[in-house]
């Protein structure tokens, strides 16, 4: 099982280039759960990534290989109301299918309850991304009937599907 731990400033390249490798282009479509199909432009930029290390209340874990190399992450935010907020996990499409996923997101239900003191952890999906909430809910999130607007200025012509597990 790979090394997790908080991501350090020192992290942020490595970081930034796994992030745009699993979710945007070419290399992402090697694995399943890209979004580079329905978006192409940047996943994220280095001043979030950086923000998200820095903030005290956030988490991003991240996970290393066997040859030292960072292959997963996954961000928590604590969220008003004794939840928290999961985003941005994500696998080398490389490495995908082997359990690294599920063994972040258990991780990540960990981080907020004794970190965050959460109660419940959230997260939002896109909505056309059937087999990705399928997954998500064969590990205990359920649907909570509200959809949200994607982020960003981009016209897009989908919406994020929110997703929630109780932690106690």
């Amino acid at each position: 099982m790979p090394c997790l731990r908080l991501a350090t400033a020192a992290d942020l390249p490595a970081l930034r280039r796994l992030v745009e490798r699993a979710y945007r282009g070419d290399t992402a479509r090697q694995g399943w759960t890209h979004e580079a199909d329905l978006l192409d432009d940047e996943r994220t930029s280095d001043a979030e990534l950086a923000a998200a290390i820095a903030a005290p209340d956030k988490r991003v874990v991240v996970a290393f290989g066997a040859s030292d190399a960072v292959v997963g992450t996954v961000t928590v935010a604590a969220l008003p109301g004794s939840k928290a907020y999961l985003g941005m996990l994500c696998v080398d499409p490389d490495v995908q299918a082997a359990g690294l996923g599920r063994a972040l997101l258990d991780h990540a239900a960990q981080v907020a309850r004794q970190d965050l003191e959460a109660s419940a952890i959230e997260m939002t999906v896109i909505d056309r991304r059937r087999e990705l909430i399928a997954w998500y809910e064969r590990r205990g999130y359920a649907r909570t009937g509200e959809k949200r607007p994607f982020p960003g200025a981009l016209p897009v012509d989908f919406a994020m599907v929110v997703l929630e597990r109780s932690l106690i």
